[in-house]
């Protein structure tokens, strides 16, 4: 039922055409379109992670640097990007085939690729080569190393598949908290 409603969710954002694209709305509205490619994200495991135990790695994602508290609100837009391109980034890696659905796998490219050229368009000027995004390449380079040493391995896939959910979904949260802090309550999470 959850991947039901998740295809119909994608199905009603794809299918709205221009007119359905974010813009220059506010942060807060692509955190929440961020918060439904998490749902795509969710719904495409295709292996067990208990399958998986042995290809477990650590990341060691930048929490630090991308946590609400340490990240200026002008700064927010740039990290929210720069995950974003990350995850496309690794999702058109050549030389793997990622062992989940394609149409889900479609489905998120397609929602990444419309919300970053929103974000494009929208903050250009903002997107600098700053310490929370320099930190998030670097973060997404281990897991690319992790894959080719892993040989694009369904396991490798799926436990870079957990990973990018856990920390995508930290980013998201400490976003939006540092929003809400910063001009109040923005609606709950």
């Amino acid at each position: 039922m959850a991947l039901l409603l998740s295809l119909l969710t994608a199905l009603v954002l794809l299918s709205s055409g221009p007119a359905g694209t974010l813009g220059c709305d506010p942060l807060e509205d692509h955190i929440l379109l961020s918060r439904e490619n998490l749902e795509l994200l969710r719904d495409m495991n295709s292996i067990s992670p208990l399958f998986c135990l042995k290809d477990r790695q650590h990341f060691r994602f930048p929490r630090a640097v991308v946590d609400g508290s340490q990240v200026q609100k002008a700064q927010a837009p740039s990290v929210l990007h720069q995950m974003l391109q990350q995850i496309s980034d690794l999702l058109a890696t050549e030389n793997s085939s990622v062992p989940w659905n394609t149409t889900l796998v479609d489905l998120l490219r397609t929602g990444l690729h419309r919300q970053l050229k929103d974000l494009d368009t929208c903050w250009a000027r903002e997107m600098e080569e700053e310490g929370p995004t320099l930190a998030l390449k670097r973060y997404f380079q281990g897991i690319r190393l992790y894959l080719k040493e892993k040989q694009y391995s369904d396991c490798a896939w799926e436990v870079v598949r957990v990973e990018i959910l856990r920390s995508f979904s930290s980013t998201i949260a400490a976003l939006q908290e540092r929003l809400r802090n910063e001009d109040g309550d923005v609606g709950s999470p």
